[in-house]
């Protein structure tokens, strides 16, 4: 909550830590509150004590606790104007939510949708689509918020459907993200790749490098200081026309994993043209890659706190339409 007090020619802003900041450091709860303060400025301002905590003199790395207060002596320049017209209310009301509870929301991204705003496409994403749900649920208002906005703790690509996991506070995306880190957040996709498989289960490991300009990712055998190791597991579940209908698992989660990685071994997916693979056909629902995030499973090993209702719970997408066709032998190459 944020409050004002005139202290002569500075306006005193007052900010009463709450749950969802809890646990945060101070220097970047500050530069996440007054976005257009330099850090070097914030540093002096400490030091100086224009910036106090609990009245006092804090340093930097001083974590945070629910009913803290904040104090900051800065010009108001330095704060992110509030805007009452939120971009996110200008996002599409469309949002196919799979399961929601007080924590968490997960829901099912159609291909051809953002998860994150890019330089192209700000206002309409999967995040600005929750975070214009909860705000017209009454579940979020960002003026009773400091620091924390309704966030994504899994990503997948445009082009790519499934299964995305959504925070409703603080405590319950810093879970998720550990767990996911940790390996204990399971996430299953259906792919179409191109081509049989001498093998028909296994597990693929090399490294990937990113070219951000070109948006596209290479695989090499050998480690190296830009490279990042990757893990993909997958399984043959049919073979049709030259097609391999594949369950993928992923143990790494790199940029455009599955797609560079599959090509690299000779079996780029089908529509993928970015990575080799076949052109999808004119008429298809898929115009791009054949891949779904279709399962994510909460295998937690260790205490997940307020998630830990969601141990060993499974969730699955319903079947994305190219399984179908996949099946009753529509597609081929």
């Amino acid at each position: 909550m944020l409050s004002h007090k005139r202290i002569g020619e500075l306006k005193l802003k007052s900010f009463d830590i709450g749950k969802n900041d809890e646990g945060k450091r101070l220097d970047r709860f500050v530069l996440k509150v007054a976005s257009n303060l330099p850090q070097t400025l914030m540093f002096r301002y400490l030091r100086t004590k224009r910036i106090k905590l609990n009245g006092k003199r804090a340093e930097a790395s001083t974590r945070l606790h629910e009913g803290d207060v904040v104090e900051m002596y800065i010009n108001d320049e330095f704060f992110t104007q509030n805007e009452y017209a939120y971009d996110f209310l200008k996002a599409s009301k469309e949002l196919d939510i799979l399961y929601e509870d007080e924590n968490i929301i997960i829901i099912n991204k159609p291909p051809g949708v953002l998860c994150h705003p890019d330089g192209e496409n700000y206002t309409d994403n999967i995040i600005a689509r929750v975070q214009r749900y909860l705000f017209e649920k009454g579940e979020y208002d960002p003026d009773k918020e400091n620091s924390f906005t309704p966030a994504l703790a899994n990503r997948i690509d445009r082009n790519t459907g499934g299964l995305v996991m959504a925070s409703k506070n603080a405590a319950a995306l810093r879970i998720l993200n550990e767990k996911i880190k940790s390996r204990e957040v399971t996430k299953k996709y259906y792919c179409i790749a191109q081509g049989i498989f001498k093998e028909k289960e296994g597990v693929l490991e090399s490294y990937l490098t990113v070219d951000r300009k070109q948006n596209k990712a290479s695989v090499k055998k050998s480690e190296s200081e830009s490279a990042k190791a990757i893990k993909t597991g997958y399984k043959v579940l049919s073979e049709k026309n030259s097609l391999s209908l594949l369950e993928i698992t992923l143990f790494t989660g790199r940029t455009h994993q599955i797609r560079a990685q599959l090509a690299a071994v000779g079996h780029p997916l089908l529509g993928d043209t970015k990575y080799g693979g076949k052109a999808a056909e004119s008429g298809k629902a898929y115009k791009k890659q054949y891949l779904y995030a279709y399962k994510l499973e909460f295998s937690f090993k260790s205490d997940a706190g307020d998630l830990n209702y969601l141990k060993d719970k499974t969730f699955e997408a319903r079947e994305p339409e190219f399984v179908k066709d996949f099946y009753k032998n529509k597609l081929n190459i």
